[in-house]
């Protein structure tokens, strides 16, 4: 299985998906709003179609242990990141196309690629600390 709903029980299942070397897509969302109601059979759908990484669903509200202090401006929001690099972070369409297309981009790009990209970008330095699960998750 490569999607999941982040809940209390599974939140080792990611930790451990963070370990592995693949790409890990998070989808940051609320129960409350439509657009994410309807972008969640688009996003299980993208995972269908990428058996080789992972997707996670996080509502925002009932993780908050995790989301915390992440900046969450609107909705759908992703989060993708591969071992310890966050790839990207921020708010998209609700277009499970447009996710492909970002998730395709940054799964042929090298480890050396993203650390080079992320050395050049103020913003996703800040990515490095801010966003990264894997410490939002040991806590």
């Amino acid at each position: 299985m490569n999607f999941l709903t982040l809940t209390a029980e599974n939140r080792t299942a990611l930790a451990e998906w963070l370990d592995t070397g693949k790409t890990v897509t998070a989808c940051l969302c609320a129960a409350w709003c439509d657009t994410c109601t309807s972008y969640r059979t688009r996003f299980a759908e993208l995972a269908e179609r990428h058996p080789d990484q992972y997707f996670a669903w996080i509502d925002i509200e009932d993780r908050a242990d995790i989301v915390g202090d992440l900046d969450i401006d609107n909705f759908p929001t992703l989060l993708i990141q591969r071992d310890e690099k966050v790839c990207f972070f921020g708010t998209t369409l609700p277009d499970a196309k447009l996710a492909e297309r970002l998730l395709q981009a940054l799964l042929e790009k090298s480890d050396t690629d993203l650390e080079r990209e992320i050395a050049a970008s103020a913003e996703k330095q800040a990515w490095q600390d801010e966003c990264n699960l894997k410490p939002r998750l040991a806590d």
